[in-house]
């Protein structure tokens, strides 16, 4: 019983608390499908050393960015991240401190979160910002039911091309409510919001102008979604929108095959009371001294339930931490100067691909991402491209390849994928024409 804390005895109570007189009928309410028929297939016991070697020969059939030329974007982006920012977060003072339920004791926590949500007000030309979210998904899908509170309108409509598990994770979330729909329409007088992500899915950055005006007269919110936050270095900030939120994961903080990441949410003032997660404020201490609070908490653990405004229990604070590091390093100088290399490093990958017969790029403006047309299917090419070493792109519908530069895109990466590119173009010309 060492690892199996549970005995008999514990069970038959359990079972005969819940009503029930069997696992199978404890069990009975969980789809047949979704139910284990044996044991998980799994090796035996071996020891440290054994476990070690295997582990790492998994590890090894990993890709990391670093190891050839990378080109995968689509909300998850490879960039360079200083080693003060590692050095920092990983001091005792940050790294073992537990999310601040006394802020009393919590200044040096509090004090970043601030800086934080600072900076990101800045950067979205919000009012206010909270001390962030999960990840940019979340962070959309809570700003659907927000803008759902402060309307009282049931429907939430997305205009464009919005990150598609962004619109997975918004329709989890209101998949119990009823009479809420998820609509790619105009809004109309039941539209509780409009969600808009620029630059969008493909790339392309977006005008918020008409968007603003349809809103407003319908009623309804503007939702701005940003997953490349890096994108506001040189965009000017979605000053049009009510709420504006995303993924900060390109400023300080790494890829990790897909996350944990950092969301971010901002807001205008008029809707403070009804923005989820927690905000922290700035105040003076009974001494006169500058000092820091929990200004909010809006899930139920720290108010009535009916008067929650979510369920998000904590914020990325290691994660939020480490982009306010990096931004302090970058400065506003360095932020728009990143920005515009980033631009950059995408015009040079562009033009390259442009020279290369029967490939089109349809995109007239992007930031640092955009959509290649090829001629043979673009999840093919991912293939056969990754077996060796060149991680290509996100493959969409059919022949559309959605690429990405950063800075830490060079000149022999460009070179070395338009030149694949080229090859596998003749190929399957040579091909169509026999």
């Amino acid at each position: 019983m060492r690892y199996l804390p549970l005995t008999p005895k514990d069970r038959a109570e359990m079972l005969a608390a819940a009503g029930v007189k069997s696992m199978d009928e404890f069990y009975a309410s969980v789809p047949p499908a979704a139910r284990l028929t044996g044991l998980i297939d799994l090796p035996l016991h071996q020891g440290e050393i054994e476990v070690e070697r295997a582990l790492s020969r998994l590890a090894a059939k990993n890709h990391p960015a670093g190891n050839g030329p990378f080109f995968l974007g689509a909300g998850c982006y490879n960039h360079h991240i200083p080693a003060t920012v590692d050095h920092l977060i990983q001091r005792s003072e940050f790294l073992t401190s537990y999310t601040p339920y006394q802020p009393e004791i919590s200044q040096g926590t509090l004090i970043a979160i601030f800086e934080f949500q600072t900076m990101i007000a800045n950067l979205t030309g919000m009012d206010v910002a909270n001390a962030s979210m999960y990840d940019g998904a979340t962070a959309t899908a809570e700003a659907a039911l927000m803008a759902k509170r402060v309307t009282g309108k049931p429907n939430i409509h997305i205009h464009g091309q919005l990150h598609p598990q962004y619109r997975e994770v918004i329709e989890t979330y209101i998949r119990n409510y009823s009479g809420v729909a998820v609509k790619n329409t105009a809004p109309d007088t039941e539209a509780a919001c409009v969600i808009v992500q620029t630059p969008d899915f493909l790339g392309r950055p977006q005008k918020l102008a008409d968007l603003r005006k349809q809103c407003s007269d319908a009623g309804a919110l503007l939702v701005v979604a940003v997953n490349e936050i890096l994108s506001l270095g040189l965009l000017p900030p979605p000053v049009e929108a009510d709420i504006v939120v995303g993924e900060a994961q390109s400023i300080g903080v790494p890829m990790s095959f897909g996350g944990p990441h950092l969301g971010f949410f901002a807001c205008r003032k008029d809707y403070l009371r009804q923005m989820p997660g927690r905000l922290c404020g700035e105040t003076v201490d009974k001494d006169g001294r500058r000092s820091f609070v929990l200004t909010l908490n809006t899930r139920e653990q720290h108010i009535r339930r009916e008067k929650a405004t979510s369920n998000i229990c904590t914020n990325q604070g290691l994660f939020a931490l480490a982009f306010t590091i990096h931004m302090s390093l970058l400065g506003e100088i360095g932020f728009k100067k990143l920005a515009r290399l980033n631009h950059e490093k995408a015009c040079q990958l562009a033009d390259r691909l442009a020279k290369i017969k029967n490939i089109k790029l349809p995109n007239k403006s992007f930031f640092n991402e955009f959509v290649v047309e090829l001629p043979v299917a673009a999840s093919e090419v991912v293939q056969k491209l990754s077996s060796h070493g060149i991680i290509a792109g996100l493959a969409l519908d059919g022949g559309k390849l959605l690429v990405a530069a950063t800075e830490l895109t060079s000149d022999t990466d460009i070179d070395v994928l338009a030149v694949a590119l080229e090859e596998l173009c003749q190929h399957a010309k040579r091909k169509e024409v026999a």
